[in-house]
This record gives C-alpha cells, structure tokens and sequence, in this order.
C-alpha cells in the first residue's frame, strides 16, 4: 500500500499508462503547436497580403499646398530634405517600425517649354522641375552629364530628362529651351532658360522612386483636346531654388513605403489604430493621402474570424482529447477494480486511494506533457503561452487518481441495462446539458461575433456543449427502434439477429459515444465549413466575372464586339455600357428628380444570358433584361433596393411607366421605369448598392449619339487575355481616333479580368494559409479521435461481449453466426455514434454562420453551410471504416481474451 511501489505499479500496467502518456502528449503538442503554426501562417500572410496591394495604396504622402517663396529665400530645397526624418518621427512608433522606403521631392508648377529643337508638330509640351532625393542611385545617364549647379551658361537653369521623354520629344542632351508661363493673353509673366544637360535610364523602372505623380518617366499625354502634354525633368537642389526664387511656385512632398517583411501581425491592430491617429498627428500645413489602413482593416477582420474558427475546431479537438483522456482513465481503473476493492477493504481510506493514483500519473504523465511541448516548440513561430500546457498536465495528471475512487464502488450489477430507471443525477445532468447548450446557443445568435482578437469563450464553448447535447439525445433515444427490431427478429428464424438486436438495445456507453459524436462533429463542421467557403469564393468570382473574361474601359468602337467573338476558343461574347455618377432627371428637359448618384449599366439581356450559358454560371436574367425597345417608350428595368425607395419618393417608380425617370446616357436622354427590385446583380461591383440595370436599346435614327459599350464579357475555353487586351486596346484607339471624343479625361487603358484570377486571388492570399491549416487539423483530428473513440466504446462492452459469445460458442453458435452476431451488435453503436456527429457537424455551421464572420473570407459574399454529396459520401465512408475498425478491435480483444478462459474463469477476464 506504500506510494513507492508507483514504479512497480506502472510497470504491470504499462499499456494503459502509454496509452494515457500519448494522449497527454497530444494534447501538450495540439496546445502548443496550433498557436505556433498560426502566427507563422498569418504572418506569412500578412505579408504577402500587403505586398500584393498596389504600390501607391502602400504610401504614406505628405504634401504641401504650391507657395511662392520669397526672392531673398535660400537652400530651400535642402532645408525641407532634412524634414523627410522629423515628419517620420513625428509618426505613431506601431506606423514608423513598418516604414521601408522613404523619399523627399519638391517640385515646381509646371511651364510651357519652347525652343527651337522641338516639332511644332508635336504639340505644346508643359514641363515641371523636380529635385528629389535617390535619384541619381537609382539611374544611369545614357547621355551628357548630371545637373550640378543652380544655373549653367546663360543663366539656364540645369535639368536632366528621362530617355523615353527625351525620345519622345526628339532632343538630345545640350539643347536650350524657354520656360514660361502666360497669362490670358499670352504675355509671358514668369520666363527662364532651361538647358538640358543630361539624359538618363531608371535602372530598374519598377523601382518605387519612380511611382511619384505625375510620374517623371513618361509624357502624359494630353487631358483636352487642345492641351499640352505634361513632363517632369529633373533638377539640382540648387536649381530647384533659382527655379523658386524666380517666381515658380513650389510644392514639397515626403513620401513613406510600408514595407511588407515589417509588417507583422502581433502589431495589427497598433499599426491600424496609428494610421487612424495619422492625421491628428501630421505637422501643420501639411495634406495627409493613404490607403494602406483599408487593405489593414480587412485583413483584421478576416483574422479575427479565422482566429475564432480556428479557436472552435481547437475546442473541438481538446474536448476531444480530454474526453478520451478520461475514458482511458475508466477502463484502466475498471482492470484494476478488484485491486482498489482489496485497498478499501484493507482500511485504505479516500486519501490513500487518491495518494496511490497521483503517485503513479506523476510518474508518466507531466513528463509525457513535457515532450509534447517540447516537441511543439521545435515548430517555427510564436504565441504558445505554457500556462495553457501546465494547466492541461495538472488536469491530466489528475483524472487517474480521481476515476480510482469509483473503481472499487457499485454492485456488481448488471450495468447493461437501459430500460430501467435512470438515476436522478444523470437525469439532472443530462438536463442540465441540454438547458445550457439551447441558451448558450440563443444567446450566442443575439449577441454577435465577437471581433476584439481575443477568443470567445461563449462561441468556442457552444459548439462542444451541442454535440454532447445531441449525443445524450441519441444514446436517449436508438435503443428504442432496437427494441422493436428486436421483437421482429424474434418471431424469425435464426438466434443472430435476435441477440444481436436485443443486446445492441440493451447496450449503455455513454461517455464513448459522447466522444466519437464529439470527434466526428468536428470533423464534419470542417468539411461543411470549407465547402461554404469555397462555393461562396466562386460565386464571389462568379459575381465579379460572370463569364470567363471581363474588360472595363471608358469607349470603344461598336465593331470591337464582333473582333472579340472572332478570337479564337470565344464563344460568347455581350458589351456592357457602365455609366457612373448618374443622377436620375424627373423629365426629358433635365429637371432634378431628387435622387443622388446612380450606378447605370446597360446590358443584352439574350447575350448575356447566352454568356453566362456557355461559361456553365447559373445567372438569372429577369425578363426586364430580355426585353427590347428604341428609347422612346420606358424601359424596364432592374433597381435597386436601396435606390427604389428613393424611386418612391419621388414618384419615379410607375411601374406602368406613366411617369418615367429619365437617365442621361452617353448623351441620350432614356426613360425607364421600375420593373423589378433586385438587392444586387452579378453585373454590379459588390458594395455598389445604388444601380439601376436596364436592357441595352435599339436607338432610333435620330438619336444624339450611338451607344459605344464601355466594356464587354465572354465566355470561352483558353481564351488569351494579352490577345483580349490587344483587341479591346485598338478598339479604344479607334472609338478615339473616330472623333467621338471631344474632350474630358483621358480614356484609361483597358483592364482583362478573368474569373479563374479572381477566383485565385480569393482563395490564395491573406488568412487562406490558416483556413487550410485549421480545416485539415480539424477534419483529419477529428476522424483519428473520433475512430479512437469508438475503440474505446467497443472496449467499455468488451467483457460483457466476451461472456455471452464464450457460452454461446458452447452451445454450438458457429464461427460465421459469432461474427455476424458481432455486427449485428456493433452496427447501430456505429452508426448513431457517426451519423449523430455527422448531422451535429452539418447543423453547426447553419446555427453559427451568421456569428462566425465566414463572408470575410468570400469577398463579402454571404456563405450558404450545406452537406455537398461529396461529404455525405465522406460520412458514409467514415461508418463503414468505423465498423470494420470496431469490429477488428473486438475480434482483436476476444482473441487476446481467448472466449473459453473467459467462460472457466467467469467474471475474471
């Protein structure tokens, strides 16, 4: 009875403490290991993230309004150079630890340049100097020499042009220019001599001092018809100052790159909270422009709810684990029952029950625990907090000692049996189970997602209480239809399905069969979750591209559809026409209807629905939209809901059409009339919630203007998106070249958008890494858990089984009828066990979707939890790999067992 036997102890029943001492360590390495292998995941993704948003999303630009400085001013340049580190410093420390790059620039309002080298025929070129900071490092000279001074010969202020513009204009290095400004009436008011001296190459063009605008390797070509085109040339510091001390207004910038490999995720929300605080801190005088808080803001939201999913399936797991734990604790103190009966009987009191268990887990299981840390610390990353590791050992450690109380305790009964009355406390609890789990979950709806980082106890612990509540249910409710079952097999010939059915009903192992539901429930709301997840990413890329390509430009020729269907592998091909900023009129002559902004899009409603067809995406296309008309008479169309009520208002929303609203298009004044209202449609950018959609109309003769499409979509196999871009880039140029534009901005290069580039843009940066971590954890954990479980399920009824098939055997009962008894048993066991975990883990994701945060990870797009054929497949292949592993287990057992030692030594197995 002494605690210094503990080592001969552990000894004899070496198998039940290394099951007990690889549980323990599973758990240490889950606890330590899942932390660790997500902030290295996450950081990872963070930084990919960053670095794949736009470069100019990715700066911090200070910029003052254009000054004329005094004549008498001096070093004026440099003085502001030197701000470039006061202004950083002056940031929050979270913001200037991320800064990577960092340049200064000043630069002078622009001149009309005009000499005797350059063609007249090339129109009036306007130039600004700029002195900035690296340039020179980061250039080579193809020609002549570097500015130098403030001034050459001639007092011709010294300048450099990048070899693209210099190509362009056709000058070469030592031609001399004048710099003016005009007033109205072309009279020259400020005038200089400008002499370039040099002509260089960026080394590298995608280098980020080349990203300041208006950009200073390139000439932008002209706003207006009649204006000039616009160039940047590079000057000296001391240039830069005779510039301004001539007159020339002058503004400065400092302009600061984040760098991604800084940005970690640890300092997420600091780095967010300080670029909030930017603006409050910026030194006067001084306009702030940045962008790079709203890609931040995102990824924090997409963290915070793949944190809490990971937290859910962590629960899941450990749940799990302790439940397995403590089963394993049941069945070694169930071997060992006669022995602590024989301590008891010998005087041995509660403490001396409970001294000999701790003395013998103390000796196995802290250092079990131990390694499991150990080996999760070998793992790259950080957040692993070992309180959490100690805590779990200490819980551990004493489960054995605790199950040894109830070894010796009981009758010897049998324990069978459920048809009797249950005891009054495991009634209490079951209720008490069931209560907690329907308010949990109540409130766990009402209340939300908890988005401050931290996880939610209340949201990690739902789940888990669900699925034990629904597996008290189950073990509540199956022996009944066994029962039944077992009264048809009763009137049949044959004793198998008799025993087996009426054995299987009589069966009680609850704390098993709380865990395989437990593990499978996990499993499954991986499997459910993940499916979600990847449908509504594709029809987010759906939305976005609701075809196989997608081109948005300003203008094109009307002819550029028919060179896109000609292309080869297209199939299908529909302009669209993309107005924004519209604001509806109240009749033809242009009167203010009361409704803001509107988003326009004009579409063919039977080629787009052909599009869609021919890219297999299951698109809607109303009526309205198929519907066909000239102009003169309302058109049907598609609104809004959050501009229809607006339409209301303003008594714009006849759907008869007696009092149409009239939209501006492309020149053409259209009526239209509400004929359906839609909360969106794939053709309009997710977020725009104020659009109106209308069938594209056949003009009459007279009508202003033609329609011109400002962007197409097609459906095809391995259409090229560069021979795309070629085709739509030469009908932009022949819509210009046409006449058509009059002026307004410049038409911007036309974007090619793929849906499979969306699609991978979705599912292959920011948290995805840990999405997939989580999801494999989870479903491949929870299958080998679950599988565990149930060996311990089968174990828990191995002697009772062992008996009865020992005296069977006697009595004649054949090989072949003692297997089939077996499965006869074991089916239902089975398949409650994984159907219940299976349906618990189906229902999970329905029940908490709205509270999880899921569309964070599809683009906004709201993900539908359903049970995809492929996982009912999956679920089916689980129960019949956990009823062949069941019954190899048990056949395993009997033959360790040997069944007629069994029926000599009776209760003794």
């Amino acid at each position: 009875m002494s605690p210094s036997g503990a080592p001969r102890r552990v000894r004899a029943y070496g198998g039940h403490f290394l099951l007990l001492a690889v549980l323990t360590l599973v758990t240490a390495l889950l606890i330590t290991a899942v932390p660790r292998v997500a902030d290295r995941l996450t950081g990872q993704g963070l930084r990919e993230y960053v670095a794949a948003q736009p470069v100019a999303r990715r700066d911090l630009t200070y910029t003052t309004e254009p000054t004329v400085l005094p004549r008498t001013a001096s070093r004026i340049a440099a003085t502001h150079a030197a701000e470039l580190a006061t202004v950083e410093a002056r940031m929050p420390a979270a913001v200037g630890r991320t800064i990577g790059e960092r340049w200064y620039s000043a630069q002078t309002a622009f001149g009309r340049l005009t000499g005797p080298t350059l063609d007249p025929g090339k129109g009036l070129i306007d130039v600004s100097l700029r002195s900035m900071t690296g340039l020179t490092e980061a250039a080579t000279l193809v020609d002549g020499r570097w500015p130098a001074g403030g001034t050459g010969a001639g007092d011709a202020l010294e300048v450099a042009l990048a070899d693209t513009v210099a190509r362009a204009l056709g000058i070469r290095a030592g031609s001399t220019f004048a710099w003016s400004v005009s007033d109205q009436d072309g009279k020259p008011v400020r005038q200089r001599t400008v002499a370039l001296v040099g002509v260089f190459r960026p080394t590298d063009p995608q280098a980020g001092i080349w990203d300041a605008l208006p950009q200073i390797l390139r000439l932008a070509a002209p706003t207006e018809d009649g204006k000039p085109f616009l160039s940047v040339a590079y000057t000296s510091e001391a240039g830069l100052d005779a510039a301004a001390t001539s007159g020339w207004p002058v503004s400065f910038a400092w302009r600061y790159r984040v760098a991604p490999d800084r940005v970690s995720a640890g300092q997420l929300t600091a780095l967010v909270d300080g670029l909030a605080a930017l603006e409050r801190t910026r030194p006067a005088g001084l306009t702030l422009t940045q962008g790079v808080d709203i890609p931040l803001r995102r990824f924090a939201e997409s963290l915070a709810a793949a944190r809490t999913l990971l937290a859910v399936i962590a629960a899941g797991l450990l749940a799990t684990l302790a439940g397995l734990i403590l089963l394993a604790a049941r069945l070694a103190a169930r071997r060992r029952q006669g022995e602590y009966a024989l301590l008891r009987a010998r005087g041995g009191a509660t403490a001396a029950v409970l001294g000999r268990g701790l003395a013998e887990s103390l000796l196995v299981l802290p250092l079990a625990a131990g390694v499991g840390w150990l080996l999760g610390g070998l793992l790259p990353g950080d957040g692993a907090e070992l309180r959490w590791v100690l805590l779990a050992t200490l819980l551990a450690t004493l489960v054995p000692p605790v199950t040894a109380l109830t070894a010796g305790r009981g009758g010897g009964g049998r324990t069978d049996l459920v048809g009797g009355r249950s005891p009054a406390v495991r009634l209490t609890v079951e209720v008490s189970v069931l209560a907690v789990a329907g308010l949990g979950a109540f409130l766990l709806r009402r209340r939300g997602l908890n988005l401050d980082g931290s996880v939610d106890p209340l949201l990690v612990s739902v789940p888990v209480l669900l699925a034990v509540a629904a597996a008290l249910v189950a073990l509540r409710a199956y022996p009944w239809p066994l029962r039944l079952l077992s009264r048809a097999a009763a009137r049949a010939r044959g004793s198998v399905a008799f025993l087996g059915t009426a054995r299987a009903g009589r069966a009680a192992t609850t704390g098993p069969l709380v865990v395989v539901v437990l593990a499978v429930a996990t499993a499954a709301f991986c499997g459910v979750v993940a499916a979600g997840i990847e449908n509504g990413r594709d029809r987010a890329a759906a939305d976005a591209v609701p075809g196989d390509v997608r081109v948005d430009g300003e203008r094109f020729a009307p002819d550029t559809t028919d060179a896109l269907a000609a292309l080869p592998g297209v199939h299908a091909v529909t302009p669209l026409l993309v107005e924004t900023g519209q604001r509806p009129y109240a009749d033809r002559a242009g009167r203010f209807g009361g409704v803001g902004d509107t988003r326009v899009v004009l579409v063919d409603g039977a080629r787009f629905a052909e599009v869609a067809r021919s890219a297999g995406i299951p698109v809607t296309v109303p009526d309205p939209l198929r519907a066909t008309g000239d102009g003169t008479a309302p058109l049907p169309a598609l609104v809004s809901a959050a501009l229809a009520d607006e339409f209301t208002d303003a008594g714009l929303a006849d759907p008869a059409g007696r009092r149409p609203a009239w939209l501006d298009v492309q020149g053409n004044r259209l009526p239209v009339r509400t004929a359906a209202t839609v909360e969106e449609y794939p053709l309009v950018d997710r977020g725009v919630t104020r659009f109106v959609v209308l069938p594209w109309p056949a003009l009459p003769a007279d009508a202003p203007y033609p329609l011109a499409p400002t962007g197409f979509l097609l459906a095809g196999d391995r259409v090229d998106p560069a021979a795309v871009a070629r085709v739509v880039g030469e009908g932009a140029q022949r819509y210009q070249q046409a006449g058509a534009l009059t002026g307004g901005e410049q038409p911007r290069p036309p974007t090619v958008t793929t849906r499979s580039a969306v699609r991978a843009e979705l599912g292959g940066s920011g948290v995805n890494g840990l999405l997939v971590f989580g999801f494999t954890i989870g479903a491949a954990g929870g299958g080998v858990l679950g599988l565990l479980a149930l060996a311990f399920a089968v174990l828990a009824g191995a002697r009772g089984r062992g008996q009865v098939l020992s005296r069977l055997r006697t009595m004649g009962l054949s090989r072949r009828q003692w297997r089939g008894l077996l499965l006869v048993e074991l089916t239902p066991l089975v398949l409650v066990s994984v159907l219940t975990g299976a349906v618990v883990g189906a229902l999970l994701p329905v029940l908490l979707t709205p509270v999880l945060g899921l569309p964070a990870f599809t683009g906004g797009v709201a993900v539908r939890a359903r049970f995809e054929p492929g996982l009912v497949a999956g679920v089916l292949g689980l129960a019949v790999l956990a009823l062949g592993f069941a019954v190899a287990v048990e056949a395993l057992n009997n033959r360790r067992m040997r069944l007629g030692e069994v029926l000599r030594l009776g209760e003794e197995s």
